[in-house]
Parts: structure tokens; C-alpha cells; sequence
């Protein structure tokens, strides 16, 4: 597998552009080892890496992300040790943190001297990571649809339709606890592709975190965005995003003036 990702890395123009495509191979390799054992009749891909994966948004993305959908013989911790068992199969050298949080699950996945055999300089001691996560009470109204993965291996993946990520994205653009460069930067691709969010879905999310029914609609949304963008810290937005930029002129689209221009 090793010598795999290696081919796959041709072309690659720096360490930084390994790095983010030698994660991408292994996020795809997860997602191959769910489709195996048959753990996407339970949770749906979602997040930017979703993106980047199902769709080609053309930034990376470190963590996987997923929301439960069906409860029945979900057990997260025979998904993760499932996960390691067969990355060690693999041939990777690996160990695992889980945490398990009131609704959220996630597991750190550490690979021990991957750089080193993959040629990338890096520390001596620097272990490539790649985080997992499964919201376990997701927000109600999402739509989950199967999408084919050609790319690297040959899966179906179960994912929420774009309208949904669409809304998912919108709540983490403007309820996290801090600004993330990604949600942003995936805004814009969102608005980009002319996509409505699911209003239902975004409703309930807000209700969930918050604890109020803000009643948005698919007319008044985008009201909602403009007076929301005004407070965002945009310098901040594309220090955050830049390393995952497969093209760094893209960053001059994460401008406040023209976002504002694009939702009116």
C-alpha cells in the first residue's frame, strides 16, 4: 500500500501538497474499509472532506466527518477498531485515541513513520493524523443519498445530498464557537453552484445548538448570511484556509465585499 500512495503522489509540487494528498488517499482508504464492512448502512459521509471527495472542491480537508442515520448495531467503538485492524492489515503502523463525548464520537488515528516512508521531510517524531468523527444526535431533516467513488478504490458511499451538506455547512459557518477559514472558503463554493440549502435541516440544527426557532425560509436566508458575514473576520479566513488550497489565487474569493455582492 505504501508504494501505492507513493505513484499516487507523483507530480506533487512540495511537501505540503504531499501531505494533503497522502491524507486524502488514506481518507479514501477509511472510507473503502466502511464500504467493505458495511457501516454506511448507519452513517452518511458529510463535512468539506465530502466535498473535496464526492463533489472535487478543490481544497483538502484533514478530518472525516459523519452523521448517524440509523441506530440499529451502530457501535462506534467496533467501527474503530474495526478501522485499525485493517489499516494494520494494510501495512501501516498505527494507534488510535477515542473520545466519546454526550452526542459526538471521534477517533485520532496516528500513523507512526509514515513521512519517513513516504519521503516527506518532517520531525522525527511526527505522526500523520487523521480524525474521524460521527455526530451520533444529528439535527432532523437531512437527506441521504449513495454516491459512487471511482477514485483510487471502487465503493458506494452514503452522504447527505448536497442541499443538506449545504445546510450543515451553513450552521458551522455561524454557530461554532470560532471561525473556521474551510467553512467559509466552502461557502463560497456552495453559493458558487447555486445551491439552496435544505431550510428544514438548517432550522432544526439551529434549534438544537442554540435553543431558538430563528424561522429562516428560502427567501429570507440570505439575509441571515449578509448580516452574519459582516462580523467575520476575513484576514483571519484566509490564514486558516491557505495550506489546504490546491490554487492560492483562490483566496482572493474569501473577500467580504464580493461574498456580500454574490448573496444579493
Amino acid at each position: 500500500m505504501i508504494e501505492i500512495i507513493k505513484q499516487s503522489l507523483q507530480g506533487s509540487k512540495g511537501s505540503e501538497e504531499k501531505v494533503n494528498r497522502a491524507r486524502e488517499f488514506l481518507q479514501v482508504l477509511m472510507l473503502k474499509i466502511f464500504f467493505d464492512r458495511g457501516y454506511f448502512e448507519n452513517i452518511a459521509f458529510t463535512g468539506g472532506t465530502a466535498l473535496r471527495i464526492l463533489y472535487g472542491m478543490r481544497r483538502y480537508s484533514e478530518d472525516l466527518d459523519f452523521s448517524l442515520v440509523k441506530k440499529k448495531n451502530y457501535d462506534f467503538k467496533r467501527i474503530s477498531g474495526d478501522l485499525l485492524f485493517e489499516l494494520v492489515k494494510n501495512g501501516f503502523k498505527v494507534e488510535e485515541k477515542i473520545r466519546t463525548e454526550k452526542t459526538v464520537s471521534s477517533v485520532l488515528v496516528k500513523f507512526s513513520g509514515l513521512y519517513g516512508r513516504l519521503g516527506i521531510p518532517a520531525q522525527i517524531e511526527e505522526k500523520f493524523l487523521v480524525k474521524l468523527e460521527v455526530d451520533s444526535n444529528p439535527p432532523k431533516g437531512g437527506k441521504s443519498v449513495i454516491m459512487p467513488l471511482t477514485d483510487r478504490f471502487i465503493l458506494a458511499v452514503n452522504t447527505f445530498d448536497l442541499p443538506s451538506l449545504f445546510a450543515t455547512k451553513l450552521h458551522a459557518c455561524f454557530f461554532r464557537k470560532y471561525t473556521k477559514g474551510r467553512d467559509l472558503y466552502d461557502l463560497v463554493w456552495y453559493l458558487g453552484k447555486r445551491i439552496t440549502p435544505n431550510i428544514t435541516l438548517l432550522n432544526n440544527a439551529i434549534i438544537q445548538t442554540e435553543k431558538k426557532d430563528m424561522k429562516l425560509t428560502g427567501k429570507t436566508y440570505k439575509e441571515f448570511l449578509i448580516e452574519k458575514l459582516k462580523k467575520v473576520d476575513f484576514p483571519a479566513v484566509r490564514k486558516d484556509v491557505a495550506v489546504f488550497l490546491e490554487d492560492k489565487n483562490e483566496l482572493k474569493l474569501l473577500d467580504k465585499k464580493l461574498i456580500l455582492k454574490m448573496l444579493e
